[in-house]
């Protein structure tokens, strides 16, 4: 990684020049939040399957791990309980003048699965998580935080949107977004069942997807699309609610993966949507294996994907923040490397950032 910082030389340059060519601009204005956008279809997208109250994934042969096998392995493997000595990542301060400026297309990874995404002056976030922990109770328990927040959630520039991809802990923050909805009002962007979750907590700017359905939110269009992985926050609510990844498409495309095993639904979406610009693929918690394939990608699941989704950029996420899975927390960027060797594929198109690191894309 010891290579990046040349390589992110250029992006940084161009992005103070560009901050001192509109210095006359300012920050931007209040946000007006959207609201009721409008739902259109959109081709080419299967729509999410359902049995009864439970939704269910695309893969006729998927089969998640039993309750049973997951808590063994908890108790077996000590996964989860018991903590590890890891290193937090080194964290970047990012430059608040280019975030507050709105100059774009930027992607600024705050860490896990949470990005800051500027595009056509638009600034959104993904699965927000500032918490220290991510669990239930309000993070009382769950997996510890181990690389902190490049950036103080009060110094962000103005949000307009959050996408949300599904309600597991680490993804669905209840102490995050309920920090956002108090400061800036964005609208919330989730797939069906959450936005019901979301007024039950006094957060009523919210519009839900199903799969093959879009908004359009100041002049971006956003896709809900498919993944491949479930949902619940306790025992009684599993599948309840709906999982997706999503696409934001502008003056450029991006893509964004949430969590997902995977399955023919990244080709589906390249086909439908792409070729992006950009794919965000979650690349972390891939172990153990036999219980996390049918729900995460590997690495090397994460390269296959990213070819499927004809992107030109693949930005590797889901790693090195939370203490969730077993594999070294620093092992999948080193996968990624190798894969992208053993394929002879362009080592300059895949992004291993640190957090706080904000890429012209």
């Amino acid at each position: 990684m010891g290579s990046r910082a040349i390589r992110l030389a250029w992006p940084a340059l161009a992005l103070s020049l560009l901050v001192l060519v509109s210095s006359a601009v300012g920050d931007a204005s209040p946000v007006v939040s959207p609201r009721a956008p409008t739902k259109t279809i959109v081709a080419g997208l299967t729509h999410a399957l359902r049995s009864g109250r439970v939704f269910r994934n695309e893969d006729p042969t998927y089969h998640r791990a039993s309750l049973a096998a997951r808590l063994g392995s908890v108790v077996l493997e000590g996964a989860w309980l018991v903590p590890r000595h890891v290193v937090p990542l080194p964290v970047v301060r990012p430059d608040l003048g280019i975030l507050h400026a709105r100059l774009g297309p930027t992607v600024t990874w705050i860490g896990h699965s949470t990005l800051l995404v500027q595009l056509d002056g638009v600034t959104f976030l993904t699965d927000p998580i500032w918490s220290e922990r991510a669990g239930p109770f309000n993070g009382l328990f769950g997996a510890p935080r181990y690389t902190p927040p490049p950036i103080a959630l009060d110094d962000l520039p103005p949000i307009d949107f959050v996408l949300i991809s599904h309600d597991h802990y680490d993804h669905l923050d209840e102490p995050t977004v309920r920090r956002l909805a108090a400061r800036f009002n964005p609208l919330f962007v989730v797939p069906l069942g959450i936005k019901a979750w979301l007024a039950d907590r006094g957060i009523t700017n919210a519009t839900e997807l199903d799969w093959g359905e879009s908004v359009t939110v100041k002049g971006l269009q956003i896709v809900c699309t498919p993944a491949q992985h479930g949902s619940g926050r306790s025992l009684t609510d599993q599948g309840r609610r709906l999982w997706a990844s999503w696409a934001v498409l502008g003056s450029k495309r991006f893509y964004f993966a949430g969590d997902s095993g995977y399955y023919r639904h990244f080709r589906e979406i390249g086909d439908a949507l792409g070729p992006f610009d950009l794919a965000a693929l979650p690349i972390g918690s891939y172990t153990p294996r036999k219980l996390m394939r049918p729900v995460h990608l590997s690495p090397e699941d994460a390269v296959q994907a990213w070819i499927d989704l004809r992107a030109a950029h693949f930005l590797g996420i889901h790693w090195g923040t939370l203490d969730l899975a077993r594999e070294p927390y620093d092992e999948p960027p080193r996968r990624l490397a190798a894969e992208i060797a053993k394929r002879y594929l362009d080592s300059e198109a895949i992004w291993i950032r640190y957090p706080g690191e904000t890429t012209l894309w």
